[in-house]
């Protein structure tokens, strides 16, 4: 996707029918602004509609805090979902919101985030107030302060905790900051406070743009899910993260009540790695798709029609750590879901990290570690002797920084790095891109169950044959890959054949 295909904002007129029929699935994609009050809201705010003389549409929150305005104590713009035209792609914007996302410019400038992406200082500044209505810095300090205001609300932390969680180091530039963003102390959001708390877990409210597939990617979870790492039900999914010396877990389920959220709970002895937690379960739970955009782009193909109107929901299934996708890409080759399964958790029990004290009954183990799997013996869990040298191969190449899972890289780019390791085709570096960077344009083309499914009542197509085929599907290829696999388990049980290649 270029800069030049995608649009900032909805075409108002969308804008004005969402805000006045408070439709969800246009909640994040723009934020209404009241000029008579002051105050910017989500499309789904429940207070009477303002105006059409007073409002103001802006493509970010960031855009409507840096024209004036504060945020809603109604609605909570903190809540609602990402923009996913801005989050995805290949695009100089999306790769740079990638890295703010992943915390580049907590300690590092704006000259080095513009580095990241291939582009100067005055160029990535004028894209982001073109595209977002605001430049980086201020996207990246609205993030924070965000999330500071959803903490405040919603959890019982210290006021210096919630500041340290949401990136800033100094109290005192937290105060600051945040008084000027909202015109309120942080303090002042105590006065009645609504905090929530299960087990000595936070509770947090993650919201969606509806409509959203839970079963279908609960499903996908729970058929991979790694004994003593994960535990996943038809209602929740569970995990536990490291560091060792203080490990943490999190439990994601539906909000009660119907709303469009899944409900985080969390507990994370470091407050200053909180933020990315949240970031990698909305990755993990896709949680700002855009359905409705995926839809219209996918609906054309007379395949993949019948099974978006079944599961207009479904969702691109991310993962917690790449590295660990890697090496459970690398075990699913040319083997069932259930093998590789068996597999990953052979290594997992043999070379993982133990933890004395589970923080989760059942939940006592870390995936493995590159430096753990550069030289161990992998034969011992059932491994051909070339699939081993590829595992530690890859993690010497991690190691050595050869490939690496940076957020911003461009898919072809990241494809290319990949494949120059021995073992590793386009098969496991697209799905690896799909899993572990949520790129939605991976494809894994080479993939026999989806080389059927696409073929219809025919024979499967040719790898070469599919890849033309979805030139059409672009810039949501992945997505197609979902629904095509999942249409497939619909239909009957996965062949037992090799070569099908639909693990990991």
């Amino acid at each position: 996707m270029s800069d030049a295909h995608a649009s900032p904002l909805p075409d108002p007129r969308a804008c004005e029918q969402a805000r006045l029929s408070r439709d969800a699935r246009f909640d994040g994609l723009f934020f209404t602004a009241v000029s008579s009050t002051g105050i910017y809201c989500r499309p789904v705010c429940p207070a009477p509609p303002p105006k059409r003389e007073n409002v103001r549409y802006y493509a970010s929150a960031a855009a409507a805090e840096a024209a004036g305005f504060r945020p809603c104590l109604r609605c909570r713009p903190e809540l609602s979902p990402g923009n996913d035209v801005w989050q995805r792609g290949d695009h100089v914007v999306a790769r740079a919101l990638k890295l703010i996302g992943s915390g580049v410019l907590d300690e590092g400038s704006l000259q080095l985030l513009a580095e990241r992406v291939g582009v100067g200082e005055r160029q990535l500044r004028r894209l982001f107030v073109e595209r977002l209505g605001a430049p980086p810095l201020s996207v990246h300090t609205t993030r924070r302060l965000l999330f500071a205001k959803q903490l405040l609300t919603e959890t019982s932390l210290p006021v210096t905790e919630v500041a340290l969680a949401s990136g800033f180091r100094s109290l005192r530039r937290f105060n600051a900051a945040f008084a000027q963003a909202n015109r309120i102390a942080p303090r002042e959001l105590r006065r009645q406070p609504r905090a929530a708390a299960t087990e000595g877990a936070l509770v947090l409210r993650l919201a969606y743009r509806p409509p959203f597939d839970a079963a279908s990617l609960l499903a996908f979870l729970r058929g991979r899910a790694l004994p003593g790492i994960e535990q996943v039900d038809e209602t929740s999914y569970a995990r536990v993260f490291g560091p060792t010396d203080a490990p943490g877990w999190l439990r994601v389920s539906a909000w009660p009540g119907g709303e469009h959220a899944l409900k985080l709970e969390l507990h994370c002895p470091q407050p200053a790695r909180m933020l990315d937690v949240v970031a990698r379960v909305r990755r993990l739970f896709d949680l700002d798709a855009d359905p409705r955009a995926i839809a219209d782009a996918l609906r054309g193909d007379a395949t993949l029609r019948p099974l978006l109107r079944k599961r207009p929901g479904l969702r691109l299934p991310g993962s917690w750590d790449g590295f660990e996708i890697a090496v459970r890409a690398v075990l699913g080759q040319q083997v069932s879901v259930a093998a590789a399964r068996t597999l990953a958790t052979r290594l997992v029990q043999r070379h993982g990290a133990a933890l004395h004290d589970a923080p989760l009954p059942g939940l006592d183990r870390l995936f493995p570690t590159p430096d753990a799997l550069a030289d161990a013996d992998l034969r011992e869990i059932g491994v051909t002797t070339a699939r081993a040298a590829t595992i530690r191969g890859v993690a010497r190449a991690l190691l050595d920084g050869r490939v690496d899972f940076r957020v911003e890289q461009p898919l072809d780019e990241f494809v290319a790095r990949w494949v120059a390791l021995p073992g590793i085709g386009d098969w496991t570096a697209h799905y690896m891109a799909m899993r572990a960077l949520s790129h939605p344009d991976a494809f894994p083309a080479a993939d026999l169950i989806l080389r059927r499914a696409a073929a219809g009542d025919g024979e499967a197509l040719a790898t070469k044959a599919l890849t033309t085929l979805a030139e059409a599907w672009r810039p949501w290829r992945a997505y197609a890959v979902i629904h095509l696999w999942r249409g497939s388990a619909d239909v009957a049980p996965a062949p037992r054949a090799k070569r099908t290649r639909a693990t990991a």
